[in-house]
Protein backbone atom coordinates (compact mmCIF):
# COMPACT_ATOMS: atom_id res chain seq x y z
CA UNK A 1 0.00 0.00 0.00
CA UNK A 2 2.82 2.59 0.94
CA UNK A 3 6.68 2.99 0.90
CA UNK A 4 8.55 2.55 4.03
CA UNK A 5 8.44 5.92 4.65
CA UNK A 6 5.03 6.47 4.31
CA UNK A 7 4.34 3.92 7.23
CA UNK A 8 6.48 4.84 9.31
CA UNK A 9 5.35 8.78 9.26
CA UNK A 10 1.66 7.01 9.97
CA UNK A 11 3.14 5.61 12.90
CA UNK A 12 4.36 8.69 14.57
CA UNK A 13 1.29 10.60 13.50
CA UNK A 14 -1.05 8.33 15.41
CA UNK A 15 1.15 7.51 18.00
CA UNK A 16 1.07 11.30 18.47
CA UNK A 17 -2.71 11.38 18.05
CA UNK A 18 -2.65 8.89 20.94
CA UNK A 19 -0.76 10.28 23.31
CA UNK A 20 -2.86 13.65 22.66
CA UNK A 21 -6.02 11.29 23.73
CA UNK A 22 -4.25 10.07 26.45
CA UNK A 23 -3.11 13.52 27.85
CA UNK A 24 -6.61 14.63 27.32
CA UNK A 25 -8.26 11.72 29.16
CA UNK A 26 -5.82 12.83 31.76
CA UNK A 27 -6.83 16.31 31.82
CA UNK A 28 -10.59 15.67 32.18
CA UNK A 29 -10.32 12.96 35.19
CA UNK A 30 -7.99 14.89 37.16
CA UNK A 31 -7.06 18.36 35.84
CA UNK A 32 -3.84 18.28 35.37
CA UNK A 33 -1.15 18.11 32.12
CA UNK A 34 0.55 15.20 32.16
CA UNK A 35 2.86 13.67 29.98
CA UNK A 36 1.43 10.04 28.89
CA UNK A 37 3.36 7.25 27.80
CA UNK A 38 6.49 5.40 28.51
CA UNK A 39 8.74 7.65 25.83
CA UNK A 40 9.96 10.94 26.75
CA UNK A 41 8.85 12.37 23.46
CA UNK A 42 4.50 13.33 22.65
CA UNK A 43 3.92 10.00 20.96
CA UNK A 44 2.60 7.02 22.38
CA UNK A 45 3.41 3.50 19.92
CA UNK A 46 1.02 1.25 21.31
CA UNK A 47 -2.06 3.85 19.22
CA UNK A 48 1.00 3.75 16.65
CA UNK A 49 0.88 0.08 16.19
CA UNK A 50 -2.87 -0.64 16.49
CA UNK A 51 -3.41 2.12 13.79
CA UNK A 52 -1.25 0.48 11.49
CA UNK A 53 -2.66 -2.99 11.93
CA UNK A 54 -6.07 -1.86 11.57
CA UNK A 55 -4.74 0.01 8.15
CA UNK A 56 -2.66 -2.74 6.96
CA UNK A 57 -4.96 -5.61 8.15
CA UNK A 58 -8.32 -4.40 7.64
CA UNK A 59 -8.09 -1.78 4.90
CA UNK A 60 -10.67 -4.14 2.55
CA UNK A 61 -13.52 -4.08 4.95
CA UNK A 62 -14.30 -0.84 4.54
CA UNK A 63 -17.48 -1.89 2.87
CA UNK A 64 -19.02 -3.75 6.16
CA UNK A 65 -19.14 -1.64 8.99
CA UNK A 66 -19.90 -3.92 11.47
CA UNK A 67 -17.33 -6.46 10.24
CA UNK A 68 -14.40 -3.38 10.92
CA UNK A 69 -15.64 -2.70 13.91
CA UNK A 70 -15.60 -5.76 15.42
CA UNK A 71 -12.10 -6.91 14.07
CA UNK A 72 -10.68 -3.54 14.66
CA UNK A 73 -12.16 -4.32 18.62
CA UNK A 74 -10.42 -8.18 18.06
CA UNK A 75 -6.84 -6.50 16.91
CA UNK A 76 -6.46 -3.64 19.22
CA UNK A 77 -7.64 -6.04 22.06
CA UNK A 78 -5.04 -8.80 21.72
CA UNK A 79 -2.69 -5.60 21.14
CA UNK A 80 -3.02 -4.41 24.66
CA UNK A 81 -3.72 -7.71 26.48
CA UNK A 82 0.14 -8.83 25.09
CA UNK A 83 1.74 -5.28 25.89
CA UNK A 84 0.19 -5.33 29.23
CA UNK A 85 1.27 -9.27 29.78
CA UNK A 86 4.52 -8.55 28.32
CA UNK A 87 5.64 -4.91 29.84
CA UNK A 88 4.58 -7.22 33.17
CA UNK A 89 6.93 -10.18 32.44
CA UNK A 90 9.96 -7.96 31.22
CA UNK A 91 9.67 -4.94 33.90
CA UNK A 92 8.02 -6.88 36.62
CA UNK A 93 5.11 -4.18 36.73
CA UNK A 94 1.38 -3.63 36.42
CA UNK A 95 1.34 -0.47 34.60
CA UNK A 96 -2.28 -0.08 34.13
CA UNK A 97 -4.90 -2.00 35.55
CA UNK A 98 -8.89 -2.70 34.70
CA UNK A 99 -9.80 -4.32 37.46
CA UNK A 100 -12.05 -2.05 39.36
CA UNK A 101 -13.73 -2.25 35.15
CA UNK A 102 -17.12 -3.83 34.41
CA UNK A 103 -16.30 -6.86 32.26
CA UNK A 104 -12.67 -6.84 32.07
CA UNK A 105 -10.03 -9.67 31.28
CA UNK A 106 -7.20 -10.00 34.11
CA UNK A 107 -7.47 -6.42 34.48
CA UNK A 108 -5.80 -5.78 31.05
CA UNK A 109 -8.50 -5.17 29.00
CA UNK A 110 -12.10 -3.95 29.39
CA UNK A 111 -15.10 -3.73 27.54
CA UNK A 112 -15.20 0.14 27.28
CA UNK A 113 -11.89 0.28 26.19
CA UNK A 114 -12.73 -2.18 23.39
CA UNK A 115 -16.27 -0.26 22.35
CA UNK A 116 -13.85 2.59 21.97
CA UNK A 117 -11.22 0.68 19.64
CA UNK A 118 -13.96 -0.14 17.46
CA UNK A 119 -15.27 3.18 17.11
CA UNK A 120 -11.68 4.57 16.75
CA UNK A 121 -10.74 1.97 13.70
CA UNK A 122 -14.03 3.20 11.89
CA UNK A 123 -12.68 6.65 12.38
CA UNK A 124 -9.00 5.77 10.98
CA UNK A 125 -10.06 4.04 8.04
CA UNK A 126 -13.23 6.04 6.88
CA UNK A 127 -11.86 9.58 8.00
CA UNK A 128 -8.86 9.75 9.20
CA UNK A 129 -6.40 7.74 6.77
CA UNK A 130 -7.78 9.34 4.04
CA UNK A 131 -6.97 12.53 5.11
CA UNK A 132 -3.94 11.90 6.30
CA UNK A 133 -2.68 10.05 3.53
CA UNK A 134 -3.55 12.98 1.36
CA UNK A 135 -1.94 15.57 3.10
CA UNK A 136 1.14 13.57 2.86
CA UNK A 137 0.35 13.28 -0.49
CA UNK A 138 1.00 16.80 -1.17
CA UNK A 139 5.01 16.71 0.06
CA UNK A 140 7.78 16.11 -2.01
CA UNK A 141 9.00 12.47 -1.72
CA UNK A 142 12.75 14.13 -0.83
CA UNK A 143 11.06 15.96 2.23
CA UNK A 144 9.30 12.76 3.65
CA UNK A 145 12.59 10.92 3.37
CA UNK A 146 13.84 13.79 5.63
CA UNK A 147 11.31 13.90 8.12
CA UNK A 148 11.65 9.80 8.04
CA UNK A 149 14.48 9.79 8.97
CA UNK A 150 14.68 12.83 11.36
CA UNK A 151 11.58 11.44 13.28
CA UNK A 152 13.23 7.65 13.21
CA UNK A 153 16.32 8.84 14.94
CA UNK A 154 14.65 11.05 17.37
CA UNK A 155 12.67 7.85 17.82
CA UNK A 156 15.41 5.38 18.24
CA UNK A 157 16.87 8.02 20.84
CA UNK A 158 13.94 8.12 22.97
CA UNK A 159 13.26 4.56 23.33
CA UNK A 160 17.01 3.34 24.33
CA UNK A 161 16.79 6.13 26.93
CA UNK A 162 13.08 5.56 27.77
CA UNK A 163 14.12 1.95 28.64
CA UNK A 164 16.77 2.41 30.52
CA UNK A 165 14.75 4.67 32.62
CA UNK A 166 11.98 2.19 33.13
CA UNK A 167 14.12 -0.59 33.74
CA UNK A 168 15.18 1.16 36.66
CA UNK A 169 11.75 0.29 38.26
CA UNK A 170 12.54 -3.62 38.32
CA UNK A 171 15.92 -2.92 39.03
CA UNK A 172 15.00 -0.35 42.91
CA UNK A 173 11.96 -3.04 42.82
CA UNK A 174 13.99 -5.71 43.43
CA UNK A 175 16.09 -4.39 45.74
CA UNK A 176 13.62 -2.88 48.53
CA UNK A 177 12.47 -5.24 51.18
CA UNK A 178 9.02 -4.78 51.88
CA UNK A 179 6.00 -7.14 53.13
CA UNK A 180 3.51 -6.35 50.44
CA UNK A 181 3.86 -4.89 46.84
CA UNK A 182 1.87 -1.76 47.28
CA UNK A 183 4.75 -0.81 49.76
CA UNK A 184 7.21 -2.05 47.28
CA UNK A 185 5.49 0.00 44.93
CA UNK A 186 5.28 2.98 46.93
CA UNK A 187 9.06 3.10 47.82
CA UNK A 188 9.58 2.74 44.28
CA UNK A 189 7.82 5.36 43.31
CA UNK A 190 9.49 7.62 45.35
CA UNK A 191 13.10 6.57 45.04
CA UNK A 192 12.85 6.95 41.08
CA UNK A 193 10.75 10.67 41.36
CA UNK A 194 14.24 11.74 43.74
CA UNK A 195 16.55 10.41 41.44
CA UNK A 196 16.11 12.01 38.29
CA UNK A 197 13.52 14.22 36.20
CA UNK A 198 12.92 11.20 33.79
CA UNK A 199 11.83 8.90 36.46
CA UNK A 200 9.67 11.37 38.10
CA UNK A 201 8.06 11.83 34.56
CA UNK A 202 7.88 7.95 34.62
CA UNK A 203 6.11 8.07 37.81
CA UNK A 204 3.78 11.06 37.24
CA UNK A 205 3.00 8.95 33.32
CA UNK A 206 1.71 6.29 35.44
CA UNK A 207 0.53 7.30 38.51
CA UNK A 208 -0.69 3.48 39.34
CA UNK A 209 1.38 1.46 38.50
CA UNK A 210 2.23 -1.73 41.12
CA UNK A 211 5.37 -3.52 41.36
CA UNK A 212 4.31 -7.08 40.49
CA UNK A 213 7.06 -9.33 43.09
CA UNK A 214 6.73 -11.40 45.66
CA UNK A 215 6.33 -9.76 48.89
CA UNK A 216 10.18 -9.53 51.32
CA UNK A 217 8.27 -12.11 53.84
CA UNK A 218 7.46 -14.56 51.26
CA UNK A 219 11.05 -14.61 49.01
CA UNK A 220 12.74 -14.58 52.78
CA UNK A 221 10.20 -18.23 53.60
CA UNK A 222 11.01 -19.83 50.22
CA UNK A 223 14.71 -19.09 50.78
CA UNK A 224 14.69 -21.04 54.20
CA UNK A 225 12.43 -23.94 53.27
Amino acid sequence: MYDLKTWFLLFMIYSFIGWIIEVIDIFITTKKLVNRGFLIGPYCPIYGYGSLFIIYFLHSYTDSPIVLFVMTIAICSVLEYSTSYLMEKIFKARWWDYSNNKYNINGRICVGNMILFGIGGCMILYVANPFITYCLSLLLDQMLTVMAILLFSIFLIDNLVSFKVILNFKKVATTIRKDSTEEISKRVKAVLSSKSFLGKRLMNAFPNVKAILKSYNEKRKKKHK
